[in-house]
């Protein structure tokens, strides 16, 4: 089975990274699934309100079973947390492992 790490890279808004910071710590808490190794937030180095989040899953199957096992108070955060973020300015990356 090979790993698959999913990234998201985003730019905030001025003066929301309190709020965003907040939102953060509750869904690390909240965030787990099965096949979810680890969920990671990283600030950009040089890039004052840029932000990637790294989440880790054990194989592919964990990765595309993940979007059906969030719950709701997981969700209404990821929409806040976008509501925080510049317009255009989020990427996603998909990586398999090579096995």
């Amino acid at each position: 089975m090979s790993k698959v790490i999913f990234t998201i890279q985003y730019e905030l808004e001025d003066g929301k990274q309190e709020e965003y910071l907040s939102i953060i710590y509750e869904l690390k808490n909240l965030l787990k699934a099965d096949g979810l190794e680890d969920y990671s937030v990283f600030k950009v180095k040089g890039k004052s309100n840029n932000y990637l989040e790294q989440y880790t899953f054990s194989s592919e199957e964990a990765f595309e079973a993940f979007d059906d096992n969030n719950d709701e108070r997981v969700n209404i955060l990821i929409n806040k947390l976008s509501d925080l973020t510049i317009e255009r300015s989020t990427k996603y990356k998909t990586l398999y492992q090579v096995t």
